[in-house]
């Protein structure tokens, strides 16, 4: 696949054990016009630092939340998309706790796996909408035992993007509405995310719900599926 000069594209790492589910992963990115995709095991993966998004297909792994927690220590830079089995809300909240920015089960479709890469690079998480509610509960309810923090002191900009996030917008929507570079976004994301004590946009609406900077919303698609 060749490239035109500028920005590099986004590289998808895969791996997966089933020949049937691998050629339909591939088949999902097949001359897509901003997504480079590889193969390999996870030691290629963990070596090559040009990958910074991860295909996981968890398929009948005994270990599957260890291999997940394996690639979090290792490579924590890389966003986890999972595809595992459907029904099993308990494997999938452990799940998106061991790092996966994204959950997706062995019936969906090529269109639903595109989506939520495509979602996972743009910053945002992709998983059923009422287990995105669970765990924003659980984690409010964990959060709740502890002695309160106070409310960091956020400028007007970073409200503005903190709104937006709640509103279950990318980082190139946010810049697109607020006339800034998306490089720019990111930074007051990561800013955020320091100030409240956050690792994701997840527990940053858990902070953002808690600290009362904003109240919560979600964007639900008709597909019944939550980004935050």
């Amino acid at each position: 696949m060749t490239y035109n000069s500028g920005p590099l594209p986004p590289i998808v790492g895969i791996i997966s054990t089933e020949p049937m589910r691998l050629t339909g992963l591939l088949g999902v990115f097949d001359n897509h016009p901003s997504i480079q995709v590889v193969l390999g095991d996870l030691g290629s993966m963990f070596l090559d630092h040009s990958v910074r998004h991860l295909v996981l297909d968890l398929g009948e792994l005994a270990r599957s939340m260890e291999t997940q927690n394996l690639v979090r220590r290792a490579r924590p830079d890389v966003r986890q998309i999972v595809l595992g089995p459907a029904g099993d809300d308990e494997l999938i909240l452990r799940s998106i706790k061991s790092g996966a920015r994204a959950y997706l089960d062995y019936n969906c479709g090529p269109l639903a796996v595109r989506q939520a890469v495509e979602a996972v690079i743009q910053g945002t998480i992709w998983a059923p909408r009422r287990l995105l509610s669970l765990l924003i509960d659980r984690l409010l309810a964990s959060a709740g035992t502890g002695v309160p923090l106070p409310a960091p002191i956020l400028s007007p900009r970073e409200r503005q993007v903190l709104d937006l996030i709640m509103a279950a917008r990318s980082n190139r929507e946010i810049a697109n509405e607020l006339g800034i570079e998306e490089r720019t976004v990111k930074a007051y994301v990561a800013s955020l995310l320091r100030k409240t004590g956050s690792d994701n946009r997840i527990t940053l609406s858990v902070q953002a719900t808690q600290l009362s900077l904003r109240d919560q919303q979600r964007h639900v698609s008709s597909n019944g599926i939550a980004s935050l």
